[in-house]
């Protein structure tokens, strides 16, 4: 078994409040990168990231500066700092969306970064009380926000040795404030047809962007098990593509998801839990890239890199081209 320190056990019924409430909060900022932020194909300028704390927006622009917004949930709070030194920092604790929506704005006005957003949340079913209004959703557990932070961290390092097995075109590994999930997706190279649509509050517009292009698509979600789950599907879902076997054995298709999936737990308590998840990621895409006939050969270039790279190994002895550029400039 894999230790509890390392792939933490966290039951979804023990944080929903903490998990609605951040939920919230992660869309107020996500929202704010919106703003800020130039459009990016497929709307990978809105997303947040895993970091060594928590969640960052990474930097965005603001008229000749760049401003940064990281939830940090080892110290529990909320930083925002800015190109020019300047800062502002507030707690991670048990508040309302509507005084946590209330401190971020005032702060970003004293700093000069005054930003305006929708303030109706997206995705969520059944829920479109406003920010500014919302003092239902006040819940914070630090250890319930660390171990779901940890798992992000985990899931993110795999996702990533999973991303470098692709040569065509592949997402980052960001994470999804709408639907609270992280996220990887790899494009066949082919147009899809206009999406159906149906995420609460987002336009037609927003989900045929999002599917402009075909894809297979994996990440993580805090739901669909009793722990989250790891899932994988593809737009437009091939002929085909539920009736494949794919592994591990745990995994299994949805109808009501439309998705393979996989409980996290049966990831945590593996032996290799970096390999289960491998695994589950490969098969289902290949699932996927199989029935829809992608070009794999050259989609996927040499074949697969080691499942974690550098891990244990000498950076210097796997990369020699860095060798021959630091004989070329007289660098040591």
């Amino acid at each position: 078994m894999h230790d509890d320190a390392v792939w933490p056990a966290l039951p979804l019924d023990a944080w929903t409040d903490t998990r609605e409430t951040v939920h919230l909060w992660t869309q107020i900022v996500g929202k704010i990168r919106l703003a800020n932020t130039p459009v990016v194909n497929h709307w990978w300028n809105v997303t947040l990231y895993v970091d060594t704390t928590g969640l960052t927006t990474s930097p965005m622009p603001y008229g000749d500066r760049t401003f940064q917004i990281d939830f940090d949930f080892q110290d529990h709070r909320l930083h925002i700092g800015t190109s020019d030194g300047e800062g502002r920092s507030m707690k991670l604790e048990p508040r309302s969306v509507a005084d946590f929506y209330e401190e971020i704005m005032t702060h970003l006005d004293e700093l000069g970064l005054s930003t305006q957003i929708w303030t109706t949340p997206v995705e969520i079913p059944g829920w479109d009380v406003p920010f500014d209004e919302d003092a239902d959703h006040a819940g914070y557990d630090p250890e319930a926000m660390n171990r779901f932070w940890r798992m992000l961290v985990l899931s993110d390092r795999v996702l990533h040795a999973f991303r470098a097995r692709f040569v065509g075109k592949v997402s980052p590994v960001h994470f999804f404030w709408g639907g609270f999930d992280l996220a990887v997706t790899r494009f066949s190279g082919r147009t899809a047809p206009p999406h159906p649509g149906g995420a609460p509050h987002c336009g037609p517009q927003v989900m045929h962007e999002a599917y402009s292009h075909e894809v297979s698509s994996a990440g993580f979600w805090p739901g669909g098990g009793g722990e989250g789950s790891y899932y994988s599907y593809a737009y437009p879902q091939p002929r085909g593509m539920s009736d494949a076997a794919v592994r591990p054995d745990a995994a299994s298709w949805s109808d009501e998801l439309g998705e393979f999936v996989l409980p996290y737990e049966a990831v945590r308590s593996a032996d290799d839990p970096d390999a289960v998840l491998l695994a589950f990621l490969q098969s289902t895409y290949e699932a996927a890239a199989d029935n829809a006939d992608w070009d794999r050969a050259a989609l996927e270039g040499d074949g697969a890199p080691d499942p974690i790279p550098l891990r244990g190994r000498s950076a210097g002895a796997l990369l020699p081209g860095f060798c021959v550029s630091e004989r070329l400039t007289g660098r040591r």
